[in-house]
């Protein structure tokens, strides 16, 4: 948990664009000491420009899916700070395709991101939080990390991973002071729907005309998603800054909206299998 009395050090990844970027301006604003992770830091400072003060800032370009590049800039945000507080894996990006058009290349390189990436983190800051016997991991995941929609197999198996991932990490480092929070966020007006960010197959299909027809609908909801980037990155530190609270952040109404369905529909499935569950059981037992 960041430190009422000293500035509290961050370690963010994906830090250049989008939610990453508000949360490394609001800390730096606030006086926090961030290391922030991206594949340029060129493009993290152009976009920081002068309206921020960053001698508390250690940009780092880094390969989350290199371990030791991983395991070198955890080690020099701590040997520069002299600690870590909170770990905010937040790197990723969006692929919108047909199951069947997705190549083995396209899931490995998201997996590699969004699981592999991660897991790299985690391997690395791990042992500092646990010497400390303090520190939060916050894991920006989405609300399709807990529900689906065509087009977005990929994403969404990476997101399901990472909520997975997140549950039973916080079991356990319950005991050893380490808090764990997973950020669900729904659409926000960052650049995650544009061009430059999103992942598109290298083929499509004539089959599926509805993904395509998704495809085109979210690119032009571009700039006109309903979640506030500045408000959703303030939310993030707010919560930081609590040792009580639930494991799950929704962000956005229409992500809270989202959930919602998905708990009807699920509470659905299980009311309907509820006499025939128990048919594959052993007799007597």
């Amino acid at each position: 948990m960041p430190s009422t009395t000293a500035p509290a050090t961050w370690f963010i990844t994906g830090a250049s664009r989008g939610i990453g970027l508000e949360l490394v301006r609001q800390l730096l604003a606030q006086g926090d000491n961030v290391a922030a992770t991206t594949r340029s830091t060129e493009r993290l400072t152009a976009a920081l420009g002068g309206t921020a003060d960053t001698s508390r800032l250690l940009a780092l370009t880094v390969d989350l899916t290199d371990e030791a590049e991983v395991g070198s800039a955890v080690d020099q945000a701590a040997e520069r700070f002299g600690r870590l507080d909170v770990v905010v894996n937040n790197a990723g990006y969006g692929f919108l395709a047909a199951v069947e058009e997705t190549s083995t290349k396209d899931v490995r390189d998201m997996l590699d991101v969004q699981v592999v990436g991660v897991w790299n983190v985690l391997r690395a800051a791990l042992p500092f939080l646990r010497e400390q016997r303090a520190g939060r991991v916050i894991n920006i995941s989405s609300i399709l990390g807990l529900t689906t929609m065509p087009g977005w197999a990929l994403y969404c198996a990476g997101k399901f991973a990472l909520e997975g991932l997140s549950e039973a990490l916080a079991a356990e480092v319950a005991d050893l002071g380490i808090k764990v929070t997973v950020v669900e966020p729904g659409y926000f007006r960052t650049s995650f729907l544009t061009t430059d960010s999103l992942a598109l197959p290298a083929e499509t299909s004539k089959h599926y005309p509805a993904v395509r027809t998704m495809v085109e609908d979210h690119l032009e909801l571009q700039g006109r998603q309903l979640g506030d980037p500045v408000k959703g990155a303030a939310a993030i530190i707010e919560r930081a800054g609590h040792d009580d609270g639930p494991l799950r952040q929704l962000l956005g109404s229409d992500a809270h909206a989202y959930a919602t369905a998905k708990v009807d529909a699920l509470r659905a499935d299980l009311d309907a299998t509820a006499a025939s569950a128990a048919t594959t059981d052993f007799p007597g037992v």
